[in-house]
Formats: structure tokens, C-alpha cells, sequence
């Protein structure tokens, strides 16, 4: 993809997100669900895939591409980006890393396309930032496996077409080792998916329980087919490791918007008659915001150079996810402050924004995990003691 036709598609993404899904921020959180018009234009767009290779049927971006997309997309609420994000990210991610050229032939067109939503299903109830400890089995009966077990917390599961399933499929091997990962489909008899969570934010952006009770699969069905037995784990930390710099790419854009709004209230609000973009507290907190706004953007689109180049795909994504995680949150909490007792209330963009940002410093990595594999990578052995 030359620049000019990248440029294009991030102007009509801008211009799609901010002419029709902003306006539909309201009725998205009301209802907790995306209109499908939205839904659906999306799919026209092909945002479905922009992170799927060309000769899978999507846009095929590079990291680099994929953040600045994501700034566009970041700016609404999570929910939008949430719909098309599995699919272009950790779960598509599932196939690309770890997946045989048959599995990626028949399964990444149709997430690129839209047709079918995927599912990346490894949080446990006891394994969560370290899924090493995961419990869901996997046991090869024959020709097949059979699976038992549950996953909690799965984004798009009330919706998925697809699980990327990990399960152990060697009790005996060390903690990281053992794992696969599986493809199933979700009519698979014995597999259940719970209700939608009820969250604090993100409303439209759906999760729930999925449980795996006697859920029998034929043996393609293995992520890697014959090669991927026990490679599960180290297919979903490359994923996952693709996935905080699309995070920390997402945490940017929902800064920018936050800056604007916290901008516009402030060159609007009258206090002793005169706009509070006056007094110089005020400004101070304004200043704070795009300083921490503008330093997400660079650290984001370094780390998305790197990963591009080969040259870090471990560090700096984490480094990324860590900072932009956090630094959205305190971006929005002086949003809330700066709109005053407006910015408490409901119906107001930083309020719903303020509920949306506290999940981005827990999943794909809570923060201290990222602060725990910043510290090794900088320390080398010496964190081991």
C-alpha cells in the first residue's frame, strides 16, 4: 500500500468516526450496543481486517500503519474499535503467528471480511495476567480432542463465531509449556457461552463466561495443526505482544479526544465572568494533558517503528502499553476536574470516557505486569536475584 491510498483511509476513518459514530455515543452507552448501520460500515470499510495481510482479503498494515489508524478509531468509544479489534489483533493474531497455511486460507478472509467475529479465549477465573496456570484441558481421544474447562471476561463472546481457545494439552510439561491452542467453532455441541458482563464502562463493547464441557474437535483444529501441540503459550504472548501497542495506540486516540473536549469546556465555561481558560491552574492542567498526550503518540508510533523493523517486539510494546495505559487515565481524571461538578454527571463525554479508561490499565497485561517485564528486560538476570 502506497501513502497515498494509507492517507485516504485514515481521512474517510476520521471522518466516519467523527461524523457518525461521536454522535452516537449516547445511544450506544443507553443500549450497550453499536448500532448495525455502524456495524456495518465498518465491515465496508475493511476495518475488519486492516491488520490481515492482502492475500488473506484484508488491508494488510504494518504496525506502524495500524497506530495511526487506531489514533483515528481511539477517539469514540471502545466499543467501536472493540467490534473489529479481536479480529485484527489477538486473535487473528492466533493465526498468523501460529496457524498452518490451510487454517490461514480458510479462516482470515472471513475475519477480514467481517463474517465471522473471533474470540481470544485464554483469561481464566485463576489465570489471568500469568496464563501459564491456565486449567482448561485438552485431551486427544483418537482423531480428536476432547475439552473441559472455562474461560471469563472473553471480548465478543456473546457474539463470536470462532473461539482461539488455550487449553493444556501436557499436564506433565513445565508451566509455559503444554499449552495449545484450538480453533473452535461456536455451534460446537458442549460449548456455552454465559450472559454479557455488566461492566463499569465500555458499554457495546460485550464480554462473558465461555465453558467447555465435553467439547470434542477433530485434530486440524489445533492452532499449527501437528506442529503447534504445546505451543500455545508462546503463540499468545507474540500475540499479546502485538496487541499492547495496538492498545497503547487506542489509549492515544482516547486521549485526544479527551484533550479536546477538556479544551473546548474550558474556552466555553464562564467563572467570575470570564472563561476559566484563564486562570492559569486551569491551564496547568490543560498543559499536563497534551504534554502526556503527546508523549503516548511518539513513544506509540517508536515502538510501532521497532516492531516493524524486527528489532524490539517484546520491550517496547510493553513499554507503550504501560505508559499509554496509565497516562489516559490521568488525562481523563483532569478532565473530570476541569468540567467540575459537569464532568461528574452523565450524559457528559468525560464522564462515560473517565469509566471507559480504567479498564486500559488491566487488560492485555495489567500494569504491573508490564512494569514486571520492563524490569527484567532492563535488569537481565539480576531480577531473578
Amino acid at each position: 500500500m502506497n501513502s497515498a491510498e494509507f492517507a485516504q483511509i485514515v481521512s474517510v476513518t476520521r471522518e466516519f468516526v467523527r461524523d457518525r459514530v461521536v454522535p452516537a455515543e449516547n445511544e450506544i452507552e443507553e443500549h450497550d450496543a453499536v448500532p448495525d448501520d455502524i456495524r456495518q460500515r465498518a465491515k465496508d470499510m475493511g476495518l475488519y481486517g486492516f491488520a490481515i495481510p492482502e492475500a488473506y482479503g484484508g488491508l494488510g498494515l504494518n504496525l506502524e500503519e495500524e497506530v495511526q489508524l487506531v489514533f483515528e478509531l481511539g477517539y469514540t468509544t471502545p466499543a467501536l474499535r472493540s467490534m473489529f479489534g479481536t479480529n485484527n489483533g489477538i486473535a487473528g493474531h492466533v493465526l498468523l503467528e501460529g496457524g498452518s497455511e490451510a487454517q490461514k486460507k480458510e479462516w482470515l478472509p472471513k475475519l477480514a471480511s467481517g463474517e465471522v467475529t473471533a474470540s481470544f479465549a485464554l483469561t481464566e477465573t485463576e489465570a489471568g495476567s500469568d496464563p501459564s496456570t491456565l486449567t482448561t484441558s485438552a485431551v486427544a481421544d483418537g482423531d480428536t480432542w476432547v475439552l473441559n474447562g472455562s474461560k471469563r471476561y472473553i471480548t465478543n463472546a456473546p457474539i463470536a463465531d470462532v473461539f482461539m481457545v488455550f487449553a493444556r494439552t501436557n499436564p506433565g510439561a513445565k508451566a509455559t509449556r503444554g499449552i495449545s491452542t484450538f480453533l473452535v467453532p461456536r455451534d460446537a455441541p458442549g460449548l456455552t457461552v454465559g450472559p454479557k458482563d455488566a461492566k463499569m464502562g465500555q458499554s457495546g463493547a460485550w464480554t462473558s463466561e465461555v465453558y467447555f464441557d465435553g467439547v470434542r474437535v477433530d485434530a486440524p483444529a489445533v492452532v499449527g495443526e501437528q506442529e503447534g501441540i504445546d505451543q500455545g503459550y508462546a503463540t499468545a504472548m507474540r500475540c499479546l505482544a502485538h496487541g499492547r501497542a495496538h492498545m497503547a495506540a487506542c489509549c492515544v486516540g482516547l486521549a485526544g479526544r479527551l484533550v479536546d473536549e477538556s479544551v473546548n469546556y474550558a474556552r466555553e465555561r464562564r467563572q467570575s465572568g470570564r472563561p476559566i481558560a484563564s486562570f492559569q491552574l486551569i491551564q496547568g492542567m490543560i498543559a499536563d494533558s497534551v504534554t502526556d498526550y503527546m508523549a503516548g503518540r511518539s513513544l506509540t508510533l517508536e515502538v510501532a517503528r521497532a516492531y516493524d523493523a524486527g528489532t524490539d517486539r517484546k520491550l517496547g510494546p510493553s513499554t507503550a502499553k504501560y505508559f499509554c495505559s496509565e497516562m489516559v487515565g490521568r488525562v481523563a481524571d483532569r478532565a473530570v476536574q476541569i468540567h467540575g461538578g459537569a464532568g461528574y454527571m452523565r450524559g457528559v463525554a468525560v464522564e462515560r470516557f473517565y469509566r471507559d479508561a480504567r479498564l486500559f490499565r488491566i487488560f492485555e497485561g495489567t500494569s504491573q505486569i508490564q512494569q514486571v517485564i520492563i524490569a527484567r528486560a532492563a535488569l537481565g538476570s539480576a531480577a531473578d536475584g
